[in-house]
């Protein structure tokens, strides 16, 4: 959990109120144990994952162990949550263990699918305003949340022996992975950064609908998660998509104008 002040959003806002926080943080919490046992765990993280699926078993019995799976028991029943979402986080972490690159742009959406469309469906949950319409947008969101980070830290992803750079996109415009390993982004690669980046800002923009639909303290939540990514993304291009020397992030005066702006728009609609 201590994680979150390092994201591109604000995963649990002060400003929201405390009953609010604490269950956005117990699934925040849920979703980095199980990224990090996907991606640092030394040993069998098969097996680990498999543990995480029965603590998790537990955790709806109110009968879990771990101390953030207790804790996330108490937000799975005051909110009334399904298993659904949180064992398809699981299950993008076991895909992290045997795929390692993705030959498109649709198959890298159905992996983020499972890695970040269910955070979003779980906050919607939360606030008590899920519908088949919110999910949608809410799905697209998230995959543009999780795309941003990727192109954020293409070099972290190559340490840890992954591409998420579409393989098809990489081929056509005549790049390797040693471009990817470079110490500095070359202008082919830089024209691959920029095809997904414009693609991820399409995804985005169904941030708009999905915020302005929502009211309260449910809105301020996503607005944040929007505007956050939208900046991040914005943070890249800016850089000129140099993301082999540094990992470009937005200032926190750019997070908070997008957010802001977000809310305007959705106030005026």
């Amino acid at each position: 959990m201590a994680r979150a002040a390092t994201e591109n959003f604000p995963v649990a806002s002060r400003l929201l109120p405390a009953r609010f926080r604490t269950h956005l943080l117990a699934i925040y919490g849920f979703a980095r144990l199980v990224d990090e046992i996907g991606d640092e765990l030394p040993g069998d993280r098969l097996a680990a994952l498999d543990w995480c699926s029965n603590e998790l078993d537990r955790a709806f019995a109110g009968t879990a162990t771990h101390p953030l799976m207790r804790t996330l028991a108490t937000t799975i029943d005051v909110c009334g949550l399904s298993r659904e979402p949180f064992e398809r986080l699981i299950e993008a972490n076991r895909v992290d263990q045997r795929v390692h690159s993705y030959e498109t742009w649709e198959a890298l959406l159905g992996y983020c699918h499972l890695s970040a469309d269910p955070v979003g469906e779980l906050v919607l949950n939360v606030f008590d305003a899920a519908s088949p319409e919110r999910i949608a947008r809410s799905n697209a969101v998230c995959t543009a949340l999780q795309l941003t980070e990727h192109w954020q830290d293409v070099r972290e992803d190559l340490a840890r022996g992954r591409v998420y750079l579409p393989l098809e996109d990489l081929a056509r415009h005549g790049c390797t992975i040693e471009d990817i390993g470079a110490q500095r982004v070359a202008e082919r690669l830089r024209r691959v950064l920029a095809l997904e980046a414009a693609r991820t800002a399409v995804l985005f923009r169904e941030g708009d609908a999905l915020v302005a639909s929502l009211r309260g303290w449910s809105r301020l939540a996503v607005a944040g998660y929007v505007g956050g990514g939208r900046a991040a993304l914005e943070a890249i291009a800016i850089a000129d998509y140099e993301v082999l020397a540094r990992s470009p992030r937005p200032t926190r005066r750019r997070t908070l104008g997008a957010i802001v702006r977000l809310l305007v728009r959705a106030a005026g609609g």
